[in-house]
């Protein structure tokens, strides 16, 4: 009888038979994700600027742009937990930022 349940993979298994993302698959996931929120961040942040001119406005988009080239960075690096973390995390402040405290 084997010590792994039914259901676990088998450690001995070439890495091609395993399912999910490589980790580099994952970071590049991660970068590619970043880079595409940067370019929605500046898009959004060029149209606020059109309809209102506030530094608040480029505060909340500037940090959240500071904060995908962070992530961008974290996935090289091999941290892409973190990133995905502090990606999410950082979205989810920068739109409540625009709901709450955009005029």
């Amino acid at each position: 009888m084997s010590a792994l349940p039914e259901d676990a993979p088998d450690p001995t298994a070439p890495a091609s038979a395993r399912k999910g993302l490589t980790p580099r698959q994952a970071r590049l996931l991660r970068i590619a994700a970043a880079s595409v929120l940067l370019v929605a961040l500046a898009a959004v942040l060029a149209l606020r600027l059109a309809s209102r001119t506030s530094v608040l406005v480029v505060g909340v988009y500037g940090l959240a742009m500071v904060l995908c080239g962070i992530v961008i960075e974290l996935s090289r690096n091999g941290r892409t937990r973190l990133g995905s973390w502090l990606l999410g995390a950082g979205l989810a402040a920068a739109l409540a930022a625009d709901w709450l405290l955009l005029p």
